[in-house]
């Protein structure tokens, strides 16, 4: 594999590839887009999710795909031959070269270089979208350098995705989907910041300054774990209502982060790639602001006929995504990506976002061993929405993070380390961002059938119990379904609407709550390795 990764390299002093910066794929890409009413540009893509079903891992057993489908066996079977068309394809393709950097710190930045062909040149979107999630290539930094080729027009029958970790390559097939791009380049950076000792986590950042009981104002770092769907940048690039005398937040990220011994997580990225399905200006008025700025670009969102973006329409596709540079979220904003060590602030918050739809309470304040157990459930649920057939069935990621490499029990065991060394300074919450009160069942074809609709909870009630996290004002009391400690009383939510008995008997909460509690016991015990004192957490 060194061979091929070395002759990649080689086909950036060909006569077939063009250096292009970032300035002058803009221009080359913006003709193929349209115009929205405040100036943005929108695209669509064939493919319109990341391809995990058609992707393999190559390298050491440490990192190799386990368990294989079986199109990922014919893709490692006929790797070989695969590598071989495909080195000559490149040898005579029009291709394009453009570099960035991840991160942007001292010691750990990420030289990315992406070779894109351009057989089809509206597929240079692909570049173009993804050079305004990164900085400036440096060719200062420290590195590592990574390496990305994405050939959009490989036959649709033989789309894959290949990744070589440990020679710093990944390979895109058949796929024109930015976000494989995107994540192809992060996934790689999150292998080499585990082999340097930090924690790569699927989270947002951000800076809380919050008032306090005593009068005094605290500063928080916070982190925000979650699935796609679940509301991780929706409230990574929310204000939860601080907007007193000297509070405020600074948005740092709302993707990937790596975190460090000393509590400290560095940046990725300068600009986000936002989720769009259901924005609404009321409930998220900082994202939609940023949104309309004339530099942001749109792929599969629905923009009409006059250029008016519609975010409600899903006719494209349930997963429509904008890029926007972060300095559009300003003032909410500082310079540095990075969030800063425990020692420089007063507390770190870490909150794992998960959307389940019974009788999960929406905030429960965790110990140690219970974070990380939430951590290596990873949890959420899948909805009608996504895949009928499997709808409320748990979905569980180690870490929440679909792109892990390596072994899920040395990341759980890194996590309660970090968090029962700190217990002074790191609070661990689990937050439910879907509802209460859903009961449904299924006819005899298998289809779902509601009985009772779910009781949503609402961004602006999720974002007051956030804020009151930060002010450590919400009154505490012991959960008796799940463990932990749940809010009694949370200023500004009425909590009464969504009191478990308005919607089940006691006998239906029981059964439901010990239901998911023996299936995460279940799941715990399943990891090899792990520290005994979090698969017994739950207990």
């Amino acid at each position: 594999m060194a061979n091929f990764s070395d002759y990649v390299k080689t086909l950036l002093t060909k006569p077939n590839v063009r250096h292009l910066t970032r300035d002058q794929m803009d221009e080359e890409t913006s003709q193929y887009g349209r115009v929205t009413r405040t100036g943005g540009h929108a695209y669509s893509s064939n493919v319109r999710n990341r391809s995990a079903g058609i992707a393999v891992t190559f390298g050491s057993d440490e990192v190799a795909t386990k368990n294989l489908n079986a199109q990922q066996q014919g893709i490692a079977d006929n790797l070989e031959n695969t590598l071989d068309a495909l080195s000559k394809y490149l040898d005579r393709a029009p291709l394009v070269s453009v570099t960035r950097t991840i991160g942007d710190n001292d010691d750990f930045n990420a030289k990315c270089t992406l070779l894109l062909s351009e057989q089809r040149k509206d597929n240079l979107r692909q570049g173009h979208l993804w050079t305004h999630t990164l900085r400036e290539y440096s060719s200062e930094s420290p590195g590592p350098d990574l390496y990305l080729v994405s050939v959009p027009e490989w036959p649709e029958n033989d789309k894959q995705v290949l990744c070589f970790p440990d020679e710093g390559l990944t390979i895109v097939l058949g796929i024109d989907y930015v976000g494989e791009v995107k994540m192809g380049f992060l996934r790689m950076a999150m292998w080499e910041a585990k082999k340097a000792g930090m924690l790569s986590l699927h989270a947002g950042s951000k800076l809380l300054t919050a008032k306090q009981p005593d009068g005094s104002t605290g500063n928080y770092g916070m982190l925000l774990f979650g699935l796609s769907g679940t509301g991780k940048t929706t409230h990574s690039c929310h204000d939860h209502g601080l907007t007193g005398d000297g509070e405020g937040i600074n948005i740092l990220q709302d993707d990937i982060v790596f975190l460090g011994k000393d509590g400290s997580a560095k940046g990725t990225e300068r600009g986000f790639f936002l989720k769009t399905e259901g924005l609404e200006a009321d409930t998220q008025p900082l994202i939609c602001n940023a949104l309309d700025a004339p530099e942001a670009l749109f792929e599969n969102v629905m923009v009409t006929h006059d250029g008016e973006v519609d975010y409600n329409d899903l006719s494209l596709g349930g997963n429509g995504r904008a890029v926007i540079s972060r300095s559009k979220f300003a003032p909410h904003i500082g310079e540095s990506i990075d969030l800063p060590s425990l020692d420089e602030v007063d507390g770190l918050i870490v909150a794992f976002i998960t959307r389940r739809m019974t009788v999960l309470p929406f905030i429960s304040k965790l110990t140690p061993e219970q974070a990380a157990a939430t951590f290596m459930l990873g949890e959420s649920v899948e909805t009608s929405a996504g895949d009928p057939t499997r709808a409320g069935e748990s979905v569980r990621v180690v870490g929440t993070n679909p792109f892990l490499l390596g072994s899920p029990s040395d990341e759980g065991n890194w996590f309660y380390d970090f968090v029962s060394s700190n217990q002074d300074k790191v609070h661990c919450y689990l937050l439910n961002t879907g509802g209460v009160g859903e009961i449904f069942h299924r006819d005899d074809n298998g289809k779902i059938v509601v009985d009772q609709p779910v009781t949503r909870v609402a961004i602006d009630d999720m974002a007051k119990m956030i804020q009151g996290i930060a002010r450590n004002n919400i009154e505490w009391v012991e959960d008796g379904l799940f463990g932990g400690m749940i809010p009694s009383k949370v200023e500004g939510v009425d909590l009464n609407k969504y009191d478990l008995s308005n919607f089940y008997s006691q006998e239906q909460i029981k059964e439901i709550s010990d239901k998911l509690t023996a299936e995460r016991k279940d799941h715990l015990k399943s990891f090899v390795g792990l520290n005994p004192n979090i698969v017994t957490a739950l207990d």
